[in-house]
């Protein structure tokens, strides 16, 4: 099932999307129809979380471009919620930003309140599966020697297009990111360091995880960054992040200055 937020009547409504129609329901958490039906509707971020938890080094082959030692443990950041955009936006470049980067990731979305759960009981609390783009500033990034910033700009968490809840298993999807039509990531998620199961018990010991908030798991290697020479991203590239099963996140890039000038 394809759980949409959608923007229709003036209002923002959650559904589920069968054959191009959404179907609404009573909310994210609901799959209760209102029997109101929707065509042609414009989606947004399928977000109604408090937080952004991010994985770093989660793949070995992104360990490995990175040249530094596979983490013992979970790394964890977070991207600002402010910084949410949904399938089609434009991904902003500010205009004090430099290098430009993306990560392709599989996303979960919590569906119940998490508080010290259990590996073996973890998948019982994801609502479902979705892709995000962790956009990246590198400058701002290896330059404030803390991820926050350059991580957080408005744009650069784009989601979607839609929570996808019946994944058979999300420890084997392909996962892929083009940019332009060239693909630059190709991995499977089976080459995660840390499983889901592991990164639900290790966050849930020492936060509570609400409905809503979502977990990017990581990039395999290929970013831009760790290039020879590195690759960023330009005005007008086309970014599309692919996961098996789920669906395909594109966003284009544009200058602030752009942006300004028109």
């Amino acid at each position: 099932m394809k759980l949409a937020r959608f923007v229709a009547e003036g209002h923002e409504h959650w559904g589920i999307l069968k054959s191009g129609t959404v179907i609404e329901t009573e909310g994210p958490l609901s799959a209760e129809e209102t029997r109101k039906t929707f065509d042609g509707c414009e989606l947004s971020a399928p977000f109604f979380g408090t937080k952004i938890i991010c994985l770093g080094l989660n793949y070995g082959s992104h360990v490995e471009e990175n040249r530094t030692k596979r983490p013992e443990r979970p790394i964890l950041f977070s991207k600002a919620v402010s910084s949410v955009v949904g399938d089609g936006d434009p991904v902003i470049k500010p205009d004090i930003v430099r290098d430009l980067d993306y990560e392709a990731e599989l996303a979960l979305v919590m569906g119940k309140r998490a508080r010290n759960v259990p590996e073996r009981s973890a998948y019982e609390y994801i609502l479902g599966y979705t892709v995000l783009n962790d956009v990246s500033a590198r400058d701002l990034q290896f330059g404030d020697r803390q991820w926050f910033r350059g991580k957080s700009c408005d744009t650069f968490c784009p989601m979607g297009p839609w929570i996808v809840d019946d994944v058979e298993d999300p420890m084997d999807l392909e996962i892929e990111m083009r940019v332009n039509g060239e693909v630059k990531q190709r991995a499977n998620t089976s080459e995660m360091i840390f499983d889901i199961p592991s990164i639900i018990e290790h966050i849930t010991q020492t936060m509570t995880l609400l409905p809503g908030d979502v977990i990017a798991t990581g990039t395999p290697a290929g970013v831009g960054a760790f290039r020879d020479p590195p690759e960023f991203l330009r005005d007008g590239d086309l970014m599309e992040a692919r996961i098996e099963g789920i669906g395909t996140l594109r966003n284009r890039v544009a200058y602030a200055s752009t942006q300004t000038s028109k």
